[in-house]
């Protein structure tokens, strides 16, 4: 699907709704967005928003990440 799509051509009707579900069955197997939109030779601002219209439920950045005050690991 996405190697079909010209680089900066605009995607609606039922063009779009495949590749939101598409992208939203890939996000949710593990993909990033970062990957998804190298992918598509789309914009990370523009899967990330394809994906949130498809009601994907985008996960967090990862990292790190800190515990309460006061506790010890």
């Amino acid at each position: 699907m996405a190697e079909t799509l010209k680089k900066s051509s605009r995607v609606t009707g039922a063009v779009r709704e495949k590749l939101a579900a598409d992208l939203k069955k890939k996000y949710d197997s593990g993909a990033s967005i970062r990957a998804l939109a190298e992918e598509t030779g789309r914009s990370y601002g523009f899967v990330h928003r394809i994906l949130s219209e498809s009601g994907a439920t985008l996960r967090g950045r990862g990292g790190a990440t800190r515990g309460k005050k006061g506790t010890s690991t």
